[in-house]
């Protein structure tokens, strides 16, 4: 039996994903990140570009502490008219304390003569100087061969002797990058097995690719079939432009894809990769970002079925419309209730709200009447599971009461603020019963900083201010998204609000609600929001 080859995984998300538009890692985001990825597996984290910024040469200064990865620190290579060890660039790189660094390097002759004003051969000379650099001072040296695809494409023998001047200098991996990301897989597979041909062993070879005609996981799947045995990426395909390749798509394809995995192992073990949809989400948390719920592996909806048919036969076997088991990456399956939901859909998604019913009880066809009467009005229980349990528990008498409403109140005022500028302040009262206890809660939209967050951002923060025995259970509670929709126009439109909740677990959870009032709307997810989460956490009712 032939022994597997390993593929390894290098993450550039905290280098090349920080080129992302708006993306701006602070030393705590960094400090978060890299111990998700160490804890996961990867073989490799690129920390930054020690010198490039204050807060990538503070990270480099004070590193984090990594216990299975390999940290790196990135940079490029000599510039022409001085020697490596008289480089300031590369100095800032080589004393970062790393035990691998990655230079880039220009592969494409064209830039070499538009971008650097130098002779080619000067190119060669600075690659291939700046490699042995590496080398002598002990470091494991990776040379990234910039816009390599492009170049071979415009001279193939100029590109080549790039890659050689790396490898003849002793380089560890040499990382082939379709840098502008236009290269589509085909191309990517034949030029790969072309420089192995040419004498650049497979397994010193690297893919970094980039997405911008969406094929970036492809080209990277395409190099290593061709014989490439690193591939480079972020977490979500963070990155410039259109991103980087996915290693969140990467990684379970080349562990639960047969086709790769009868030949191919990775440095991450089975029960790690169930952490991967955490790592994904983690990562949206630090950047403020609603994850996708397109995510192949682990988006929301990656394992979710609405159709009746499909909900009925994934009852059966859930092979029959899903690729993979969701709990091998961390994710879960949502059958959703709505309009085109069944008997069987209806019952399965009670079933996972802990509600056993018989497929025969005669409140099943009420439920299913109302929903579809409910999603009628304007309600969408398929995208609002909580709002949906909590729905089905009040039909069928088994949802308690933790707490009533009595009145609330929200106000909106604009005006001059100490600064002799105009501001805008909401105001909500919230008048509730804890048992047989009225209790009366104040609050404003102002944020820690002093920024008003608007009249939800109040209203939220007002329900949630005193729930007396409940406070302990909800204080995690946060809300990640909140979205609008008017659903017919004129002057009797209805207003649509979802809101996703989450808590410190990473636990995450929908609500809907619908009224002509956008303030009602949104008061009644809260109150689902709320109420599920104590339901979930088996609150007490007060008597």
């Amino acid at each position: 039996k032939m022994s597997k080859e390993k593929i390894f995984l290098f993450d550039t998300t905290l280098r090349d994903g920080q080129q992302t538009q708006g993306v701006h890692f602070s030393l705590e985001d960094k400090y978060r990140i890299a111990h998700a990825l160490d804890s996961i597996g990867f073989d490799y984290i690129e920390g930054g570009w020690p010198g490039a910024n204050p807060t990538d040469s503070e990270f480099f200064e004070s590193p984090p502490p990594i216990k299975y990865s390999i940290f790196t620190a990135f940079g490029m290579t000599k510039r022409s008219g001085r020697s490596a060890e008289n480089d300031g660039v590369l100095a800032s790189v080589t004393k970062a304390g790393t035990s691998a660094v990655c230079l880039v390097g220009k592969t494409h002759d064209y830039h070499v003569k538009k971008v650097l004003g130098i002779s080619n051969e000067d190119n060669l000379s600075n690659i291939g100087d700046s490699i042995a650099h590496l080398v002598t001072i002990g470091k494991e040296a990776i040379f990234d061969a910039e816009h390599f695809f492009d170049g071979y494409k415009s001279d193939p023998n100029y590109a080549l002797e790039c890659l050689c001047a790396a490898n003849d200098s002793g380089a560890q991996w040499i990382v082939l990058c379709d840098t502008n990301g236009g290269t589509l897989p085909t191309e990517i597979y034949d030029t790969v097995k072309q420089v192995i041909q040419s004498g650049i062993p497979g397994h010193k070879l690297g893919i970094h690719a980039h997405n911008d005609t969406e094929n970036a996981v492809a080209n990277s799947l395409a190099a290593i079939d061709a014989g490439a045995r690193q591939v480079q990426g972020t977490i979500n395909g963070l990155g410039e432009r259109c991103g980087n390749a996915n290693l969140v798509s990467i990684v379970p394809s080349l562990m639960l894809k047969n086709y790769y995995s009868d030949r191919f192992v990775v440095g991450i073990e089975d029960v790690k990769l169930k952490e991967i949809t955490k790592l994904s989400r983690l990562l949206d948390d630090i950047l403020n970002r609603v994850p996708n719920k397109a995510s192949p592996y682990v988006g929301s909806a990656a394992f979710t079925h609405k159709a009746g048919l499909h909900a009925s036969a994934i009852a059966k076997d859930p092979k029959t419309y899903e690729h993979v088991k969701p709990e091998y990456v961390g994710n879960v399956r949502v059958i959703p209730m709505s309009n085109q939901a069944g008997k069987s859909n209806l019952i399965n998604k009670l079933s996972e709200a802990g509600i056993i019913i018989e497929k025969d009880d005669h409140r099943l066809e009420a439920i299913l009447r109302e929903i579809k009467e409910q999603e009628d009005n304007g309600y969408a229980y398929d995208v609002a599971g909580a709002s949906f349990e909590i729905f089905a528990r009040e039909k069928l008498g088994l949802m308690p009461q933790f707490f009533s409403i009595n009145r609330y109140k929200v106000t909106m005022e604009k005006r001059f603020n100490s600064n002799g500028r105009f501001s805008i302040i909401s105001e909500a009262v919230v008048s509730l019963n804890l048992g047989s206890e009225e209790r009366v809660s104040v609050s404003e939209s102002l944020d820690e900083n002093g920024r008003d967050q608007g009249p939800v951002h109040a209203l939220s923060a007002a329900l949630r201010k005193d729930l007396g025995p409940y406070q302990s259970i909800i204080k995690d509670i946060k809300l990640v998204d909140f979205k609008v929709r008017i659903m017919n126009g004129g002057t009797e439109a209805v207003t649509r609000v979802f809101i996703d909740s989450e808590d410190e677990r990473g636990q995450r959870w929908s609500t809907v609600g619908v009224s002509a009032n956008i303030i009602d709307a949104s008061c009644a997810a809260l109150l689902d929001s709320i109420n599920w989460k104590l339901l979930r956490e088996e609150a007490k009712p007060e008597s």
